[in-house]
């Protein structure tokens, strides 16, 4: 396992459209595993999509606190339910955050690592990192969801919040 690099704008890789994977074999598997150790490499992060370490793969990796880690290939939303304003940042354009529109909840199908299909309903925190995840996946980053750049808001990096804030209570 290793701790790879993470893309940052303005890296091509960010905004193209990421390639279905075709067979869930070994070096999907070593990517995953490289995936979740860079995931996990700094407290904070929720989720990470194979675009932010270069590899333009529809693979994403979802680690929420307290709760094991989601692994998605070939993830799609196939229902949207209601809005909600977040705050969120993103570990491709850090020292940011911005408030943009997301989905109260989502339904997502995709393959789990082991090929099988899966289907996933999510609301809040992880109804919004699977959005976050999946635009990534689609050449999408959330500034791409603000009415303007100047809506962007710089952060020290103690306050960063990267993929998402938790949950208000």
């Amino acid at each position: 396992m290793a701790v790879l690099p993470i893309r940052t704008l303005p890296d091509p890789v960010l905004r193209k459209k990421a390639k279905r994977v075709s067979a869930v074999d070994r070096s999907i598997k070593k990517l995953v595993s490289d995936m979740r150790e860079t995931l996990h490499a700094d407290p904070g992060r929720v989720g990470l999509a194979a675009p932010q370490v270069g590899v333009s793969l529809r693979i994403t990796v979802i680690g929420l606190p307290e709760e094991e880690d989601i692994i998605l290939i070939n993830p799609e939303i196939v229902r949207r339910k209601g809005e909600r304003q977040v705050t969120e940042g993103c570990l491709s354009l850090p020292g940011y955050m911005g408030q943009i529109n997301r989905s109260e909840a989502v339904t997502v199908k995709a393959l789990g690592i082991d090929g099988k299909p899966v289907r996933l309903r999510a609301e809040g925190l992880l109804a919004q990192a699977l959005e976050h995840e999946i635009d990534h996946m689609n050449g999408t980053i959330y500034i791409d969801h603000l009415d303007s750049l100047e809506d962007l808001r710089k952060v020290e990096p103690e306050e960063a919040v990267v993929e998402g804030p938790p949950e208000p209570s």
